[in-house]
């Protein structure tokens, strides 16, 4: 295992020896797995805003999805190296009943605190499904033919974030939102037993590594403080508070104490000799940019639909369809040329992460009297741009490693894609909190301030609730004109304040977002292409392995 001490580098991929029945049965298998995961995450984000006025959440909203992404996080690599040693079967059956077991959890939470922690749990289940659904890609087809399949899978996520927004909107309407997580029942039941009965339990070649259970513990404690310190600075608490600056120390310190085991340890659950070739630490750090900007599209946009342009869930859901749609085509169009032209990332990678960017752009200039349509047609440009970088980045990881790493180097992919969007929501849900009050400030005639007694003003200028829940939005206009026909016009003035203020932190929390992506394209072009791997044929032998120049 020499080459684990120093650069990865390239192999002749290995065939899994696999019968055409059983990589088609398998397959099928990964597509409704990664359906079930990618499900969740999309049919979530229309119900949000209703989630966050029964629940009276405002301030921890963005934990919602963020202790899915930080559980999720925790545990995408120890199961990419788990896999690696023991098999892909048993992990998958597992991780899709700990998913089940969270949903049900989520249905019955009757506070927010309760459900960010039945979140926590889907993401364990969640995180294990995603990270093994990537990796038996790459078990069962070379580099050169990954784009195209990885390009299916990219379409069962984008059939999922289709009817997620929309089916999210209108049981949350017609029923109530926790039958979201319900409906997770009759789609994962049936995968375990196919899971069971068909999906190849292949035992993994070479020589057996021991699993890091340290290093899987050290990356949890380095990540959990220091997203709990992002989530809560200048949100519950200010960012000079022991709290906030007690966590962010002690994840700052664990991210180091982890980095120094994992180079004294012999099979570190991080190897950081993958950092070493350009190509493969180039493409995790743009994967991690990109994943602020995928989490932060997923969450905002819809809060943008309803609180600010007044639709409703259903409605909202519809509204995210043609941008879900714009993903699946952007990721399904750069996977086929991505085969077809033999890896250029470079040259993709600019264009996909540019088009990111320019749709972003355009949704970091709204504000309250932002039109549907300008709102629609931004979110499918920054949707097709982000769909185009889905299978580039990974498919150079991929081809960078050798085969006995592809497991924990495509779990990094997925992990740095994971801590992106973790850090994302903390900052953003953060920042965006702090930006609407400060915009509530400036926005709010002197003459409420006046006329409205302190602990409802507070109350206001703290929470859009008004604009997000029926119930909240019908007892504040019944307060108003509880006072007469000055009290309506001042209620006006008070809705009007809210929505401008609620698009200005909606855009703000985009600016940032565009400004990491013109960093991540920025890095995009120092990537340097190599030809992608071909199959070998049985009779052959794999070319000699040799070090990258870098």
């Amino acid at each position: 295992m020499a080459e684990a001490k120093g650069a990865p580098f390239q192999e002749g991929w290995k065939d899994p020896g696999l019968t055409p029945r059983q990589i088609k049965l398998t397959l099928i298998g990964v597509m409704f797995a990664m359906f079930l995961a990618s499900l969740d995450q999309t049919i979530v984000a229309t119900a949000i805003p209703r989630i966050m006025a029964d629940l009276n959440g405002f301030d921890r909203v963005t934990w919602v999805s963020s202790a899915y992404i930080v559980a999720s996080t925790s545990v995408v690599l120890i199961t990419g190296a788990v896999s690696d040693v023991y098999g892909r079967k048993w992990l998958y059956v597992g991780g899709i009943a700990v998913f089940l077991v969270g949903s049900v959890l989520a249905a019955m939470s009757g506070s927010m605190n309760a459900l960010i922690m039945s979140r926590g749990i889907q993401g364990l289940g969640g995180g294990m499904i995603m990270a093994l659904s990537f990796v038996t890609i790459g078990d069962l087809f070379p580099p050169a033919e990954r784009a195209k399949y990885q390009g299916i899978i990219a379409a069962m996520f984008g059939i999922s974030s289709v009817l997620g927004p929309t089916l999210g909107g209108f049981i949350t309407d017609q029923l109530s939102w926790e039958w979201i997580f319900l409906v997770n029942l009759p789609f994962g039941i049936p995968i375990i037993l196919l899971f069971i009965k068909l999906f190849p339990n292949g035992k993994r070649d070479g020589p057996k590594r021991k699993i890091d259970v340290g290093g899987a513990v050290l990356i949890v404690l380095a990540i959990v403080p220091a997203l709990l310190g992002l989530s809560w600075g200048g949100n519950q608490y200010e960012w000079s508070d022991p709290l906030v600056i007690g966590s962010l120390a002690l994840g700052g310190a664990m991210a180091i104490v982890f980095a120094l085991y994992e180079t004294r340890v012999p099979d570190p659950i991080l190897p950081l000799a993958v950092f070493k070739n350009r190509i493969v630490g180039i493409a995790l750090f743009v994967t991690l940019i990109t994943g602020f900007a995928m989490f932060g599209a997923i969450f905002f946009i819809p809060l943008l639909f309803q609180g600010v342009l007044g639709a409703s869930p259903t409605a909202s859901g519809s509204f995210l369809t043609p941008m879900m749609l714009g993903i699946v085509a952007g990721a399904a169009i750069s996977g086929q040329v991505l085969s077809r032209t033999g890896g250029h990332y470079r040259i993709q990678g600019i264009i996909g992460v540019s088009i990111m960017a320019i749709g972003t752009f355009f949704l970091s200039r709204v504000d309250g009297d932002t039109t549907h349509a300008y709102a629609l047609i931004s979110a499918i440009v920054m949707g097709f741009g982000l769909g185009t970088s889905f299978p580039l980045y990974t498919i150079a990881i991929q081809n960078g490693v050798p085969q006995q790493y592809l497991g924990i180097a495509t779990s990094s992919a997925q992990f740095f894609r994971s801590v992106g969007g973790s850090i994302g929501l903390a900052v953003f849900g953060s920042y965006m909190v702090r930006q609407f009050k400060d915009g509530m400030q400036v926005n709010l005639p002197d003459e409420v301030s006046e006329a409205v007694p302190y602990q409802l003003l507070d109350q206001i200028t703290s929470n859009p609730n008004a604009l997000l829940s029926p119930e909240g939005t019908r007892g504040l206009k019944a307060t108003f004109a509880a006072t007469g026909e000055s009290g309506i016009a001042l209620g006006n003035h008070v809705f009007g304040a809210i929505r401008e203020s609620l698009a200005g932190a909606i855009g703000d929390v985009f600016f940032l977002s565009l400004l990491l992506l013109l960093v991540g394209i920025a890095a995009t072009a120092f990537i340097r292409e190599v030809p992608l791997r071909k199959r070998v044929a049985p009779s052959e032998s794999p070319p000699p392995s040799s070090p990258p120049s870098e």
